[in-house]
C-alpha cells in the first residue's frame, strides 16, 4: 500500500472464497445496511452503545443489555441514527471467480492518501483448512500462573508476576491476517481507538499480528541437546502454596513440596524426548553436581531414569550461578542442526555464588551468543519472577510457572515442541511517520527498550492456531498522536533461526473516530487485557509502597487513565522472597469494582469464555476486606 496515490485504481486478492459470514465491521465497510448484516451460526446481531454492530453469543445478550452496553437488537431501521456505519461512496465489487479468489476493486480518486489507507483491504479470517498455518508468539513469560497463585492463596503478588506477554499467551487472538502468508514471518496490523474506562481519554492502539507461512504439517522441532538444571536447595522443600521464608509452622493446603512437583515435571519432560535427542542433567544447591552427562536417549533406560528423578531430595543453599555454569559446560562441541537448550527449574531465590542479576544475565547472554538458549520453569508460589523476568529478555529465552504438576504435564503435551524451538530472532519494527509515536508496548519482554519510533523483540516461538486465531499472537502498541498526519509507514526486519534475514514494509491508516472503534476482536482483546494488567501492576506497586510506609492516596488513573506508576526498586525486595498479605485499599477496591463491570461487558461482547478467569480475580479483589 505504500505506493498508493490519489486517483489510482488497485486490485487486491486474498485466498479462497469464505465459507461463513464476514465480521460485521467488514460488512459495514462494504456498505451493507443493518438489516443485511449476517452473523455466523449461533451468534445474534447487536450493537454497542456507540452504534458499532456486533455478532455475539445468545447467552451474552441479556448480560450486555443489563449492563447497558448494547441497544435493542431488534428493529434497526435507521442506520444513520443507530448504526452509523461510516460508509464511504466508493465503487466496489466482490465476487468469486473460477479460481476461487476474492477480488476487490476500489476507486479512490475522491480521497486523500490518508483516507485511502484507512480504507485498507478488508481483514477477513482465514478459512480453516486441514493443513493450517502456525502462528508466532514472543519469548519471555508464557503464563501468569504465579500471579494467580499468589492471589488465590492470599498473598500480595510482585508486579513482575503479571507480564503482558504472559497474559497474552493465555489467549487466542485474531491477528488481522489477510493475504496468504508464504514467508516465515508476515506481520499484519489492526488498530483501535478506545476511551480509557476511568479517565475517558481517547487512546490509539495498533496490534502487530504475528503470522507465519509455516504449515503445521511441516513443523518439526530440531533434535535436542538438552541439559536440565534442577534446583535441589532447601527452599524447594517448602509446600507449593506457602513461602519458604515465612513461619515454618504455617498451615498448608497442599501437602506436596516444590521438590516433588519439580521432580514430576522433569520426569514428564523425559517422555517428550526422541531417540535422536541428547539429555544431560545437573543438580545444584550449595554447589553444582553432575547427575547425568549429555548422552543420547536412543539407548537410555527411561523408566530407571524417571525413577531416579522422582527420588531426588532437597537441602542446602541456592547457588544458581554454579548450576548454570556446570550445565553450560556439558555442551562442549555441539553438532550442527541441533537446538542447544538448558531447561532450568528453580524457585529463583539464590543466596550463594554470584547472586547479582548482572552476573546471571551475563552467563545466560553469553550462552545465547554461543547458540545455547534457556527455558526457566518457576516452581512454587514464591518463585521470584523479579529475577527471571529480566533473564528472559535474552535471545531464545522463555519461562513458564508450574502451578501444579498435572497442569504442567498437560500443557507440555501441546507446548514442549514449541517451547524449545525458536524460529525468529531480533525482530525490529520501525515507525516511519511523524503523526504518531510509540508510547507503550504490551506483549514483549523487551518493551522497556522501545523508543518513539522503534520496537524490538529478541525472539518469536511457534504457536498454535485455532479457528483462525493464534495463541499469544499479537504485540500491542499504544500510540501517541502528535499531529494530524494519520498515515503510518511500518517496516520490519528479522533473522530466522537459520541466519536468513527478512522483512516487510507497509502503510497503515488510522481513520478518524469520535467513539470507540476496534478493527477486530484481536486488538479489542489486547487493549482489554493490557488495561487489566496495567491496573493490577498499579495496585501491586501502590500496596507495596503502603507496606513500606508511603501514604495511601487516590489512584492517579482516575484522572490520567490507567498506567503503571514509577518505582525505585523497593517493590522487588530481596531474591529470597518473603510473602506479603493480600491487601486491597478502599480506593483500589472501588476501582476493581468499577473495572469489573467494564471488563465483563467487553468480555461478553468479545465472546471469549477464557476471559472469565480475569473476572474472577477482579471479583475477589473487589470483595477483599470490604
Amino acid at each position: 500500500m505504500g505506493n498508493v496515490e490519489p486517483g489510482d485504481t488497485y486490485t487486491t486478492t486474498v485466498p479462497a472464497c469464505f465459507q461463513e459470514p464476514l465480521a460485521p465491521y467488514i460488512q459495514v465497510r462494504q456498505g451493507l445496511a443493518p438489516d443485511d448484516i449476517v452473523c455466523k451460526e449461533g451468534l445474534v446481531l447487536a450493537a454497542r452503545e456507540g452504534g458499532d454492530p456486533l455478532c455475539i453469543r445468545e447467552e451474552s445478550v441479556q448480560t450486555l443489555l443489563r449492563l447497558g452496553w448494547t441497544v435493542d437488537i431488534s428493529g434497526h431501521t435507521d442506520p444513520d441514527d443507530t448504526w452509523n456505519p461510516q460508509s464511504k461512496p466508493y465503487d466496489r465489487r466482490v465476487y468469486c471467480n473460477d479460481n476461487l479468489k476474492v477480488e476487490v476493486e476500489r476507486h479512490i480518486e475522491e480521497y486523500t492518501l490518508q483516507e485511502s489507507l484507512s480504507l485498507s483491504s478488508p481483514r477477513m479470517a482465514a478459512p480453516q483448512a486441514a493443513d493450517q498455518n502456525m502462528g508466532l508468539a514472543v519469548g519471555g513469560a508464557q503464563d501468569v500462573n504465579n500471579f494467580r497463585a499468589n492471589v488465590e492463596n492470599g498473598y500480595l503478588p510482585l508486579h513482575t508476576d503479571i507480564t503482558y506477554e504472559g497474559l497474552f499467551y493465555d489467549y487466542y487472538f485474531d491477528t488481522g491476517r489477510g493475504a496468504e502468508c508464504k514467508a516465515l514471518f508476515c506481520p499484519s496490523y489492526s488498530y483501535a481507538v478506545s476511551a480509557d474506562p476511568f479517565s475517558g481519554e481517547r487512546e490509539y492502539y495498533l496490534s502487530v499480528g504475528l503470522n507465519s507461512g509455516l504449515k503445521e504439517s511441516d513443523f518439526n522441532r530440531r533434535d535436542l541437546n538438552l541439559v536440565i538444571v534442577l534446583d535441589v536447595s532447601g527452599s524447594m522443600g517448602a509446600p507449593f502454596d506457602r513461602y519458604y521464608y515465612d513461619d515454618p509452622l504455617a498451615a498448608s493446603t497442599d501437602a506436596r513440596t516444590k521438590m516433588q512437583i519439580a521432580n514430576e515435571a522433569v520426569a514428564g519432560l523425559v517422555d517428550h524426548l526422541g531417540p535422536d535427542d541428547n539429555l544431560g542433567m545437573v543438580l545444584f544447591n550449595n554447589g553444582a553436581h553432575l547427575a547425568k552427562p549429555l548422552e543420547s536417549m536412543g539407548s537410555a533406560d527411561r523408566d530407571r531414569l524417571k525413577a531416579n528423578i522422582m527420588g531426588i531430595h532437597e537441602g542446602g543453599g541456592t547457588n544458581m550461578d554454579a548450576g548454570m555454569n556446570l550445565g553450560t559446560s556439558l555442551f562442549g562441541e555441539t553438532a550442527d542442526g541441533y537446538e542447544n537448550r538448558i531447561i532450568f527449574l528453580t524457585d529463583a531465590m539464590p543466596n550463594l555464588g554470584d547472586i547479582s542479576r548482572a552476573g546471571l544475565f551475563k552467563t545466560v547472554s553469553d550462552n545465547s551468543e554461543n547458540g545455547i538458549h534457556t527455558t526457566f520453569i518457576g516452581v512454587g508460589v514464591d518463585f521470584n519472577t523479579g529475577l527471571v523476568e529480566a533473564l528472559t529478555k535474552i535471545r531464545g529465552a522463555n519461562y513458564y510457572s508450574v502451578h501444579s504438576a498435572e497442569e504442567f504435564k498437560n500443557r507440555m503435551v501441546d507446548e514442549f515442541e514449541l517451547m524449545v524451538t525458536p524460529l525468529v530472532f531480533d525482530l525490529e519494527l520501525n515507525l516511519e511517520a511523524d503523526g504518531y509515536e510509540i508510547e507503550e508496548v504490551y506483549g514483549s519482554p523487551e518493551a522497556d527498550q522501545a523508543t518513539g519510533e522503534i520496537m524490538r523483540v529478541s525472539t518469536l516461538f511457534p504457536s498454535r492456531t485455532e479457528d483462525g486465531q493464534t495463541r499469544g499472537g499479537i504485540i500491542l502498541l499504544k500510540l501517541e498522536r502528535v499531529s494530524d498526519d494519520a498515515v503510518l509507514v511500518l517496516s520490519t526486519t528479522y533473522e530466522s533461526v537459520d541466519g536468513e534475514t527478512g522483512g516487510v514494509r507497509m502503510a497503515v491508516g488510522i481513520g478518524p473516530h469520535d467513539r470507540d472503534y476496534y478493527e477486530n476482536t484481536g486488538v479489542w482483546k489486547g487493549v482489554l487485557l493490557a488495561r487489566y494488567a496495567d491496573l493490577m501492576k498499579a495496585w501491586i506497586l501502590d500496596e507495596r509502597a503502603a507496606l513500606a510506609g508511603a501514604p495511601v492516596v487516590r489512584p492517579s488513573f482516575y484522572d490520567d487513565g490507567i498506567h503503571v506508576p514509577d518505582h525505585d526498586g523497593w517493590a522487588l525486595g530481596q531474591w529470597e522472597r518473603q510473602s506479603a498479605p493480600l491487601q486491597v485499599s478502599d480506593h483500589h477496591r472501588e476501582a476493581f469494582s468499577e473495572f469489573h463491570g467494564y471488563f465483563g461487558a467487553e468480555a461478553a461482547a468479545i465472546g471469549d469464555e477464557a476471559l472469565r478467569q480475569e473476572l474472577e480475580v477482579l471479583a475477589k479483589l473487589a470483595d477483599h476486606g470490604g
